[in-house]
């Protein structure tokens, strides 16, 4: 399958030309349509790797049974008895062949055969039958030893491609944190980037901001860069990472200058407010309506920030300074931070 064939349609971006309203939007679909990639890429690189295990474990225990099985046959070769000896003192065994010499493949193969009298004749039929079950084994090991050696080269090449993938990634994302940087310290805004992409459908009312974050600083906090305490969650992310709203509502500020960089504001029913910031681009316009988990912005290290991240805030009011802690009113609301 083509680490690409579950990549969605990205709006088309030929050579320096931009796409959507905003100067910096070729920036910002690239490290889009790169991030898909490499999400794509990464899980086929795991599920590659489970499949190559699960074919090692295979030959493996193909070949311990291969082994078992000539070591029985070169052990009845050397004593044509020993079949005899076994049936008489195993009543349960099926005819003439001992089930404590057999394993259960061996033994299915002979219950089928019409064997012949006798210990010599026990003894050639067991030899039959276990040369056929390891005829089987053979050809099944030398399958399974293939598949994996396919797989090794299939996981190489993920690997490989995945290595690929990230370095065009990281690249491209400082390419869009310059732009970012630009835009930001300009302190105006260049219009959003227009991705393309439909709108994420989610049952839920409330969602969390990003996913697979670490969360840094939290709300209360202090330290040398804030002049007061930390007013909002931090979750630590690189840059470029899809930011989502994380409940049905308005966007009533977009923002691109000051200590918080760019920003974003949504005001949700109920009251709340909730802001996004240190942002490197924004895919949604102000007065725009927006839905639980859709794409509003790209994170990134804009404004008073030390390192690629998303501050976030709940307010009840659009302003600065209205802040409540973040972490337990998600938490109010079904999500777990």
């Amino acid at each position: 399958m083509s680490a690409f064939t579950t990549l969605p349609a990205w709006p088309a971006v030929a050579g320096g030309t931009t796409v959507g309203d905003g100067a910096d939007s070729s920036a910002a679909i690239r490290v889009a349509r790169l991030y898909d990639e490499a999400a794509v890429v990464a899980r086929q690189y795991e599920t590659g790797l489970r499949e190559a295990e699960k074919q090692r474990a295979r030959a493996r225990r193909d070949e311990r049974l291969l082994i078992r099985e000539r070591r029985l046959g070169t052990a009845i070769r050397k004593d044509p008895g020993l079949v005899a000896r076994a049936q008489y003192h195993q009543s349960v065994a099926p005819p003439y062949v001992p089930q404590t010499l057999l394993p259960d493949t061996a033994l299915k193969l002979m219950r089928s055969q019409h064997l012949l009298t006798g210990a010599d004749g026990a003894a050639v039929n067991a030899v039959v039958g276990i040369h056929r079950v390891q005829d089987r084994l053979a050809a099944d090991l030398a399958e399974a030893s293939a598949q994996s050696r396919r797989l090794q080269k299939r996981k190489a090449e993920l690997a490989d491609r995945r290595r690929s993938v990230q370095a065009k990634l990281e690249e491209a994302r400082q390419v869009l944190q310059r732009q970012a940087s630009a835009t930001a310290a300009a302190g105006s805004c260049r219009g959003a980037v227009h991705l393309g992409r439909p709108r994420q459908r989610t049952h839920r009312a409330w969602g969390a901001p990003v996913e697979s974050y670490r969360l840094s600083a939290p709300f209360g906090s202090g330290g040398g860069h804030w002049a007061h305490r930390h007013t909002g969650q931090d979750f630590a992310v690189p840059i470029g990472t899809p930011v989502r709203a994380v409940g049905a509502g308005k966007v009533v500020r977009v923002a691109c200058g000051g200590a918080f960089g760019i920003e974003v504001v949504i005001q949700h029913p109920g009251g709340y407010f909730t802001q996004y910031a240190h942002l490197a681009a924004v895919t949604v316009d102000q007065g725009e309506p927006v839905a639980t988990g859709q794409w509003i912005a790209q994170s990134g290290t804009t404004g008073n920030s030390t390192g690629p991240h998303l501050h976030f805030e709940v307010r009840i009011t659009p302003e600065w300074g209205s802040g409540i802690d973040p972490v337990p009113w998600l938490t109010a609301r079904g999500v777990r931070i």
